[in-house]
């Protein structure tokens, strides 16, 4: 009977020519990590801040619509609460719309601002990967060609 041939040398030795470094797969890791740890950080403030705001919003409005409520010694007493809570419903929802408005500025901001960062980061990991890559199979070329002669 014939043996199968075992290609685990060969496998291990062309490998072996090929070497990979495991540190730059590390830090382009703790790199994305990071990153996702700082873009986390801006969305939990954004949805702590548009929290209070909703909450303070609700409160106030609660206000408004209890004084509303109360009763009145004159008809004409109705219509004035109604048209002071319209007017403040109207005063409170601008108030309210800018400062949403100014959370998702500030998001938007510390968002590309981090995409910037983050692009630079990882420039500079990708050329220091292909500069350690390059010095790796140029000595790997020259080590080989000394071998052959």
């Amino acid at each position: 009977m014939t043996k199968t041939p075992d290609f685990t040398k060969v496998v291990q030795d062309m490998m072996a020519s090929f070497p990979v470094d495991a540190s730059a797969f590390q830090n382009a890791f703790k790199t994305q990590a990071a990153f996702a740890e700082k873009f986390s950080k801006v969305a939990i403030e954004a949805a702590e801040k548009s929290t209070e705001i909703s909450a303070k919003w609700a409160k106030d409005t609660l206000a408004k619509v209890a004084d509303m409520s109360k009763a009145k010694a004159e008809p004409a007493d109705y219509t004035k609460a109604v048209t002071d809570f319209a007017s403040a419903a109207a005063e409170m929802t601008a108030e309210n719309l800018a400062a949403f408005a100014e959370v998702a500025k500030k998001v938007q901001m510390e968002t590309v601002e981090l995409m910037l960062a983050a692009g630079k980061d990882m420039s500079e990991d990708a050329t220091a990967a292909v500069k350690k890559a390059t010095a790796e199979v140029t000595s790997a070329a020259k080590k080989a060609a000394a071998a052959a002669k």
